[in-house]
């Protein structure tokens, strides 16, 4: 069987359920096309929450985030679902640091608060500070699931033609078109579009790798990272938990916020060991565990530090940790979330939505030629 499309979006994480929607919405034939089952666990989008903050040291991030704040809202209108919670954010450590985030914030006219760690600690006793104290109250978390369902459901409900179970086992690039060999449900099919948008993240190099390099610019080299952050059980009341990041003045960066219903999610920020994304085992590393278990009794006292509920996820690091949003012929790529790309997840697809239909990329995010 052989059909085609106006667009093919590869990925049905976040991001590339974020392009699926934004092309639907614009009224392009689209097809998503997902590897694995929906709301899967095998990359960087599932789990139920992730930080929502506008703490960035870099003026240009900052005003994505303002962005990205617009268009989680103007998401929950056209979905009529709850999916970001203002519980706001604390920044600690190393002052130099808070310094750059509080320069940036003022910058931008956003709203934010400079603390000692005694007032930190007595305004959240779950946790405890060290250095300079940053809060802002323009943050908190997403409701991570629920985006992505409302993301996928916004798609379909314009027109969007959803696989899953549906893996791509070729790409050919004609110059003008693509065709697309789909390995699904029903066996091999084939597929035409005018664009293919691969929003894989990990999986990039092996899937447009080689056709990026053939058009003379090949990704930049990333480095897929298995990372082991854990929820803790919590002492304390929802209420008592603002999402934070701690930028420790000895040791790796963290970060942590509550999920309801699961206990305080804290993590290694991009410590994890070096993995094939299809040849991972999930099996934690049990030195790092015990590293987090002892940062968790130090620095999060609200919790219970015995009792880690442990999650497997994947990092596509960039190696500036900038997000990689470019287009080549009629192929569109969407990697290096480097960690912190799902906050800015529907703005994104909005940007991938312009690349694919001719638009020009952000000069941050392009592939130098």
């Amino acid at each position: 069987m052989h059909t085609r499309h106006d667009h093919v979006v590869i990925g049905a994480g976040v991001i590339g359920a974020a392009t699926a929607r934004a092309l639907a919405a614009r009224g392009d034939r689209v097809l998503l096309v997902e590897q694995f089952a929906r709301g899967h666990d095998r990359g960087s989008s599932h789990g139920a929450s992730r930080i929502f903050r506008m703490g960035y040291a870099d003026a240009e991030y900052v005003a994505l985030c303002q962005q990205a704040f617009d268009a989680w809202r103007d998401l929950e209108a056209a979905s009529g679902r709850t999916l970001l919670d203002l519980t706001g954010a604390v920044d600690h450590g190393r002052p130099e640091q808070i310094a750059a985030i509080d320069a940036a914030l003022t910058a931008a006219d956003i709203d934010h608060e400079r603390l000692t760690p005694e007032q930190a600690a007595a305004r959240w006793p779950g946790l405890a500070f060290e250095g300079s104290v940053l809060t802002h109250p323009s943050a908190g978390r997403i409701r991570s699931a629920d985006a992505i369902e409302a993301l996928l459901d916004l798609a379909e409900e314009d027109g969007a033609e959803l696989r899953f179970h549906t893996r791509v086992t070729s790409v050919e690039d004609h110059g003008n078109t693509v065709t697309l060999t789909l390995d699904g449900p029903d066996g091999n099919t084939s597929v035409t579009a005018t664009s293919v948008v691969a929003a894989v993240g990990s999986w990039a190099p092996a899937v447009v790798g080689d056709l990026f390099a053939r058009r003379g610019s090949g990704l930049p080299a990333l480095r897929v990272t298995q990372e082991q952050p854990a929820h803790f059980p919590s002492n304390l009341p929802d209420g008592a938990w603002p999402s934070f990041v701690h930028w420790q003045l000895d040791g790796p960066d963290v970060y942590g916020l509550l999920t309801p219903g699961e206990g305080v999610k804290v993590g290694f920020h991009g410590t994890g060991p070096v993995v094939d994304p299809d040849h991972r085992d999930l099996a934690p590393v049990p030195d790092q565990v015990l590293r987090l278990q002892e940062y968790v009794a130090r620095f999060v006292p609200g919790v219970d530090a015995s009792s880690p509920d442990l999650i497997s996820c994947l990092y596509d690091n960039s190696p500036t940790e900038d997000f990689v949003l470019d287009r080549r012929g009629p192929v569109t790529v969407a990697t290096g979330s480097s960690g912190h790309g799902f906050k800015f997840a529907p703005l994104l697809g909005e940007m991938l939505a312009d690349l694919a239909t001719g638009g020009v990329p952000h000069p941050r995010f392009a592939i130098p030629m």
